[in-house]
């Protein structure tokens, strides 16, 4: 009888012969979702898709973004996958990349990259006049959308939207609950933030929220909003990053 396969978190997306080794982590699905975006990143690093435990329904999923990153950490050695990592993590993912970044120089190990892509922590974290400003932007976009609709369509779309939530994946559901609690601590590196033109749900000023838990924070702005980058305008977003891995390769040499 055949010994089932071993679980690996990290999926290949992108052969590379050149070190460091990228890792883009996974959002609340648990699961690989950037394989355009991958691709089209330019440079000789192996590129890997870093999926949830749990997403293949034989395993209980984590359910804190600490214990995400002690798991894909452990997981960089018995892979024998070596650093200097460039850790990405889009949206959630941005959350857990933070942390592996921030236990690997906590272990005096360094970290190559830590890329953000329009993350951020839950509104709870954020201070009370950035929370404000939060609130006051959802509902003011959220009243325009109600009004463009007729109210039936509207109806439609929150039972919709109740139906998703009610049939969401264990794996989602755990996500959704490390996310909430997760409050991030300071993190002595250095920070490259990715954001969108479009604000909709999310703070403004990404300076505002990470400013003062990283040693160095810089901000590019892409086209698009928070699902476009990664999805339907994923290419300016490629290009930024492939910027970030000829600066990273230029300073190696």
């Amino acid at each position: 009888m055949a010994t089932p396969a071993q679980f690996s978190p990290f999926v290949p997306i992108k052969p590379g012969s050149e070190k460091p080794p990228i890792f883009i982590v996974h959002g609340f699905s648990g699961t690989v979702q950037c394989h355009e975006l991958a691709r089209e990143i330019r440079g000789r690093q192996p590129i890997y898709g870093v999926q949830a435990k749990g997403i293949d329904g034989l395993e209980k999923p984590f359910h804190c973004v600490e214990d995400l990153a002690s798991f894909y950490l452990d997981e960089f050695g018995k892979s024998r996958l070596e650093g200097p990592y460039i850790l990405i993590g889009y949206s959630f993912g941005g959350l857990v990349a933070f942390e592996m970044a921030r236990r690997l120089m906590e272990n005096a190990q360094s970290v190559a990259m830590l890329v953000l892509l329009h993350a951020f922590p839950h509104p709870r974290f954020l201070s009370v006049d950035q929370r404000a400003r939060l609130i006051g932007k959802r509902m003011g976009r959220h009243l325009k959308e109600m009004r463009r609709m007729p109210l039936q369509a509207g109806s439609y779309l929150m039972s919709r939207f109740k139906h998703r939530w009610c049939s969401a994946s264990i794996v989602h559901e755990a996500n959704y609950r490390a996310y909430t609690n997760y409050r991030p601590r300071f993190y002595p590196g250095r920070v490259k933030f990715v954001a969108t033109t479009v604000k909709a749900f999310f703070p403004d000023d990404p300076g505002a929220v990470w400013g003062d838990l990283v040693h160095e924070l810089k901000v590019e702005v892409v086209p698009g909003d928070h699902l476009s980058i990664v999805t339907t305008e994923f290419r300016p977003l490629a290009s930024v990053l492939s910027r970030y891995m000829e600066e990273l390769t230029s300073q190696n040499v």
